[in-house]
């Protein structure tokens, strides 16, 4: 099964989409780890010892192509502008607060 999925990181509430091309229910993306590392590490230890990540299954297709799960995860990082470096951990495509 074909998926994207929303990742959201505890306490920083800060999101990262995804896709996934197997369905696997332990893959949790690759965002850029260094910039997840960095908002931890504004936090307080304790904090930082206790978080959460919660993954949610946005959209799904049993038989799509990969083109089309590459166009779905771009449709869906610019719905909940996870590429807005306020808001999530995508880095691509380049957010553009004019469109």
């Amino acid at each position: 099964m074909k998926q994207i999925y929303k990742i959201t990181y505890h306490p920083t509430g800060k999101i990262y989409i995804g896709k996934d091309s197997v369905g696997s229910h332990r893959y949790f993306g690759s965002p850029d780890m260094e910039t997840v590392n960095d908002d931890f590490a504004k936090l307080p230890d304790d904090v930082r010892k206790d978080y959460t990540i919660r993954k949610q299954i946005l959209w799904e297709s049993p038989d799509c192509e990969e083109s089309e799960l590459s166009s779905k995860e771009v449709e869906f990082i610019r719905k909940y502008q996870s590429n807005n470096p306020k808001i999530g951990y995508n880095r691509w495509p380049k957010f553009n607060e004019n469109t």
